[in-house]
């Protein structure tokens, strides 16, 4: 690309946005949430673990809007807080979640 050119994102509106699923706290139910994550996942279950005791982070992305509701659904019943949001946009800028 020359200087020039620049990059454009479309969203159509018939898109359906991807979501993330995010883990904000793993609750007091650890072992339990480690297992919904990796069933959430299909990770292992050594990384699983690890994966749960970074709350907050990111478990899963590039989801529908109800695998998302799914996925937020399985993790809250075996204790976690969690939540899922709309992934931003290529060109959007955000800051990292704390």
């Amino acid at each position: 690309m020359s200087a020039d050119e620049s990059t454009e994102y479309f969203t159509l509106l018939c898109d359906d946005p991807s979501h993330e699923v995010v883990i904000v706290d793993c609750g007091p139910r650890e072992m339990d949430v480690i297992l919904a994550v990796r069933k959430v996942t299909g990770l292992s279950l050594w990384n699983s673990r690890v994966l749960a005791r970074q709350a907050p982070v990111t478990v899963v992305g590039g989801l529908s809007a109800y695998r998302a509701q799914s996925a937020v659904s399985v993790l809250q019943s075996a204790g976690a807080t969690a939540e899922w949001r709309q992934e931003p946009e290529p060109g959007d800028r955000t800051a990292p979640s704390p």
